[in-house]
């Protein structure tokens, strides 16, 4: 029976996202952004602290369409399709979050971003 339960939670341990263990969430984007961007950007933060993470995405490509230069966007984008268990769409934006990421230390330095782009 222990190994039973054994292998299940080992099971359950490799289902679950890398945003899991990297304790990542959503970010604000930086003062001055496009007020579009900015509004969609909020909404889906405050979808993704209710777990919704299908909206929480919605609202992160609409940010994105608003302003897709947007570094913070992208990586919301990113963390939202990983949670629905798109990690080849998750690994696009990031990528893109690291390209607009202009030196900005928590995109950069991001556990997830590095995970999925193997840095």
């Amino acid at each position: 029976m222990k190994k039973v339960m054994l292998v299940l939670a080992a099971l359950c341990f490799l289902g679950l996202p890398l945003t899991s263990f990297a304790g990542e969430g959503p970010m604000s984007l930086p003062d001055g952004s496009n007020a579009g961007a900015v509004k969609h950007n909020k909404e889906g933060i405050d979808h993704w602290g209710l777990g919704h993470y299908d909206v929480a995405l919605k609202h992160f490509q609409a940010a994105s369409k608003a302003d897709s230069s947007i570094a913070q966007t992208h990586f919301n984008e990113a963390i939202s399709l990983d949670k629905l268990g798109r990690h080849g769409e998750a690994t696009m934006h990031f990528k893109a979050a690291k390209k607009h990421a202009g030196g900005n230390k928590a995109i950069l330095d991001s556990p997830i971003l590095n995970g999925h782009l193997g840095h």
